[in-house]
């Protein structure tokens, strides 16, 4: 009878060691998750510094307005629905292979935290290609504000 006892936490030290991967898994993307683009601007009329520096802030404010950041939210919350998913596909498909294998708990266990990164990791993804597409736009308006203004931007 220890048997079903030693099983039991056997499991419930693997879904301990599956939630703090996953919680230090969205703490790092929460801290990783914010860059400001790099965009280097050089005077090609004689602007003095501090004229660049209205020029610059002018044309921060009216790039946000013509292309907003992404409003995605970012963080360590936001692909709890893409780990959730993966994990309850990958649950299931370890519990098939589990009792084939004679254990489906720990077959379910395994299965769950695999398909729980991979779905995290797809929807990372995602929010980083919308990011990335916000980030260009952005950067393409505030450009064409200081090169009609007489910057060369690169």
């Amino acid at each position: 009878m220890k048997r079903p006892r030693v099983q039991e936490e056997s499991k419930m030290r693997c879904v301990r060691a599956i939630g703090i991967f996953l919680a230090t898994a969205m703490v790092a993307s929460a801290v990783f998750a914010q860059t400001e683009p790099k965009v280097f601007v050089a005077p090609n009329k004689g602007q003095s510094a501090d004229q660049q520096s209205k020029d610059t802030a002018e044309c921060k404010q009216l790039a946000t307005q013509q292309a907003p950041p992404s409003q995605a939210p970012t963080g360590a919350g936001t692909h709890g629905r893409g780990t959730t998913r993966g994990a309850a596909k990958g649950a299931a498909a370890g519990a098939a292979v589990g009792a084939i294998a004679g254990d489906a708990g720990k077959g379910a266990a395994a299965g769950a935290a695999v398909g729980g990164v991979k779905g995290r990791r797809d929807s990372k993804r995602g929010q980083q290609a919308e990011q990335a597409g916000a980030q260009n736009d952005w950067v393409r308006a505030f450009s064409a504000c200081m090169e009609s203004r007489g910057y060369t931007v690169k």
